[in-house]
This record gives structure tokens, C-alpha cells and sequence, in this order.
């Protein structure tokens, strides 16, 4: 098939950033398809208008600048959005695809798709990895009643084109459901473990300390990722504050970068513990947040806000600790915590309760056994549902039942020019 992929904010392994798109699409090129992928260039500057081609893994991938953070206003980002929605409906023109797979967030990645499906006649496939707009409307951040409208429309229309709609968890495809799409158009296809990636190397996190005096051999809690509102990360902070005075050979390292990451620093040198058992890392490309991983004793996975913002949470960072064995401290209750606590592998810290949240990950993280025991069942459960391998050949029938669906309601004809040269 001739896969036109679409993600604004696509990253490879030696980026900062999730890599889902780039692992899946990596897969159908060597299942022997031809991918385009259409993304931004975040780290550029400024905006402009041209389009850029390199080859990723056998991926085309086709980038036009977009600058983007966490540190931007809510104007910004929608911005942004639209300004790439906008020039990716341009962009789409210019190919010939079998199939279209546009992946949110953002919600407005569904305009270029709508218009590739539109204009060659081909199946989109829909994947949705946040329930826009319901989550941006809890947060607050679309507070105008025209432009709540204007998204929900957007939503209903992305799902009235998709000929199949992907979710990354089942509390996700039963909000698709919910909008009226009937349940067997959508299919749960979960973040994964990049098990290649992640995988747990001794050497590398040794490496890790030798090269950082005040980590040694002090047991280590990791953070890595956004430092922005929905984490929370303030609650980290209070924890390893008191930790600071009970565990005081614990050490905390967040990783990662956001417009909070100046109010957490300010917080940790008021409270005392910058620099002493808390530090603060920028943000870095996911190879080397794999030696950090290695490196660790336990992960944390923050979230903060309405229970519609982390009840179906599939991070980046929980995946990458199952992959490299390491077990995960949460403060929610959502699926992906849900996971980790049957599996033997997680703790789900009291999010309101700091002293008791000190408690409970001074406990375990103290308790050799525990994270060997825990550390191991994290990667069974990596390796046994969520492989990307696997993950990957879901996405791949996906894809072909979509356009075999698509094909059925257009007749042979259709597929007989789809198949011309």
C-alpha cells in the first residue's frame, strides 16, 4: 500500500519526543509499504513555508518548520495548529495514496486528512491519542463557546470520514463510541514498549552514575518528559522534600522541560532540596533518556487535573519503563496505572496526601526485593502486550481492512484503478 501518514509533531529516536509514529511507520515500510509522512519541524526558529525531505528508517519524511512548546500560550498552540493543518491540505495534493493515516493530537491534524481522503478517494484512518476537544474544554483552554463548537464539529467530522478510527486505550474507543461511531469501526491499539530501545543495560546506567558524582549509588527516582501544568509535578517535588528528611539517600531527577519547569526549581530551592536530593536535567533526545531509565530504580508517571485527562493515560514514559524492567509510581488511578498494579509492578501514590505519598515510595523504592520483583514483572508485561512488533502488525490490519471496507462500498472498479501504475 501507499501509506500517506499524517502526525504534526512526528520525532525520531534521536529527538526529544514520543516516537509511536516513527516505530509504527518504520514497520509498514519493512512490511514492504511506501510511507510518506507529512510532520513540523519544531525545532526551527521561525515558520516558513517550504517543505524539506529526508529519509528515516526507509519513512519519507516531509517537514515544513513550525516552531513548538510547551512554554506557548494557548494562542500560540492553536497557532500552530492551524497554520499546519492549513499547509498540510496543500501539501497532501501532491501524492497518491492507497490509504490516509492521520494521527491526533492535534484534533486539527483531521482537516489534511479529510482533504486527502476527499480528494482521491481513498480510506482515512483516524487515530485518536487524547479525546479532543473533551480534554482541552476540561482543562479550560477552549473557553469560547464558537470555538467549543467549532472543535466538536471538527471531532464529528473527523469520525464521519474515517472508514476505521484507531484509540490507544478501551476507556478512549468508549468515548468514539459514545459520539454515535458504531463500536466495531474502532480498534484499541495501545502506546507500546520500544523493547529495542529501552531494554535495561547496567552498563550504560553505571555509565550514568560514574558520570554524575552526587547520584553514585544513591537509589534513584526518575521523571522524564513535559514539565507542564496537566503533570503536576509540584506533588514530586513536596515528596522528595520530605523524602529529604526520612530517606535522605534517595535521589530525584526530572528530566525534561516546559513552562513549569521555572516554578518547580523556584519551588525545590525554596523547600531546600535543589541540588541536594532533587535535580533538575533539560530536556534530551530518547536515547539517552533510555540510559537514564537504565540508570533508575523506579519511574514516575505524573498527571494532574480532571479525571478526564489522565483516566485513559497512555504515556510515553510508562511504556519506556516496562521496556527497560523498571516499575512505575503514579499519581492517578488510570488504565495505564490500573495495568502496572495487577501486573505486580506499579504503585499508585496518594495524590493529595504528600506525607503518605513519601511514605509510600520511600517504602518501596528502598526495598531491593520489591524492585527486583516488580522490575521483572514490568518487562513480562512489556514484552507479553505491548511489543511494537506486535503493536505494529495491528496497525498494518487495520490499515487493509480499511481499505478493503473502502473497496467493498466502491465496487472492483475502484480498486482496479487504485491498482493501475
Amino acid at each position: 500500500m501507499r501509506v500517506l501518514y499524517l502526525h504534526q509533531y512526528f520525532a525520531t529516536p534521536d529527538m526529544a519526543g514520543g516516537t509511536r509514529s516513527y516505530e509504527m511507520a518504520r514497520r509498514l515500510v519493512q512490511h514492504g509499504h511506501e510511507v510518506d509522512l507529512l510532520t513540523s519541524d519544531q525545532r526551527c526558529a521561525e515558520v516558513g513555508d517550504l517543505w524539506r525531505q529526508t529519509d528515516e528508517s526507509g519513512i519519507r519524511v516531509h517537514w515544513t518548520s513550525m516552531p513548538y512548546d510547551n512554554r506557548m500560550t494557548i494562542r500560540e498552540r492553536l497557532q500552530a495548529f492551524t497554520a499546519f493543518a492549513s499547509r498540510a491540505s496543500r501539501k497532501v495534493l501532491e501524492f497518491r495514496p492507497d490509504v490516509v493515516f492521520a494521527t491526533s493530537t492535534p484534533l486539527t491534524i483531521a482537516i489534511p486528512g479529510i482533504v486527502a481522503q476527499r480528494r482521491f478517494g481513498v480510506p482515512m484512518v483516524f487515530e485518536v491519542r487524547d479525546v479532543w476537544p473533551a480534554v482541552p474544554i476540561a482543562l479550560g483552554a477552549l473557553r469560547n463557546p464558537l470555538a467549543r463548537r467549532a472543535a466538536l464539529e471538527l471531532e464529528r467530522q473527523a469520525y464521519r470520514h474515517a472508514t476505521r478510527i484507531v484509540a490507544l486505550a478501551p476507556g478512549m474507543k468508549a468515548h468514539v463510541v459514545a459520539t454515535g461511531v458504531p463500536a466495531e469501526r474502532v480498534d484499541v491499539i495501545p502506546n507500546g514498549c520500544d523493547l529495542d530501545i529501552f531494554t535495561y543495560d547496567a552498563r550504560a546506567g553505571q555509565q550514568v552514575r560514574a558520570a554524575h558524582p552526587w547520584l553514585s549509588d544513591r537509589p534513584l527516582v526518575l521523571f522524564t518528559g513535559t514539565l507542564g501544568a496537566a503533570n503536576g509535578l509540584e506533588h514530586l517535588v513536596r515528596v522528595a522534600a520530605v523524602l529529604r528528611d526520612t530517606a535522605p539517600q534517595v535521589c530525584f531527577v526530572v528530566i525534561g522541560d516546559g513552562r513549569q519547569r521555572e516554578p518547580l526549581i523556584a519551588l525545590a530551592r525554596e523547600l531546600g532540596i535543589l541540588d541536594v536530593n532533587l535535580f533538575v536535567l533539560g530536556k534530551m533526545p530518547k536515547r539517552e533518556v533510555a540510559r537514564w531509565v537504565s540508570a533508575a530504580d523506579i519511574t514516575t508517571a505524573y498527571f494532574s487535573g480532571p479525571p478526564i485527562l489522565w483516566k485513559d493515560a497512555v504515556q510515553n514514559k510508562f511504556f519506556d519503563s516496562l521496556a527497560a524492567g523498571k516499575p512505575v509510581a503514579s499519581n492517578h488511578s488510570g488504565w495505564q496505572s490500573q495495568l502496572a498494579l495487577d501486573a505486580g509492578c506499579g504503585l499508585v501514590m496518594d495524590p493529595d496526601d504528600v506525607q503518605c505519598a513519601a511514605r509510600q515510595l520511600g517504602e518501596v523504592v528502598l526495598d531491593r526485593d520489591w524492585l527486583a520483583r516488580a522490575g521483572a514483572a514490568a518487562r513480562r508485561l512489556g514484552e507479553t502486550r505491548f511489543s511494537r512488533d506486535m503493536l505494529g502488525g495491528l496497525l498494518e490490519g487495520t490499515l487493509r481492512q480499511a481499505v478493503e471496507e473502502y473497496a467493498m462500498t466502491r465496487g472492483a472498479s475502484w480498486l482496479a484503478r487504485r491498482s493501475a501504475p
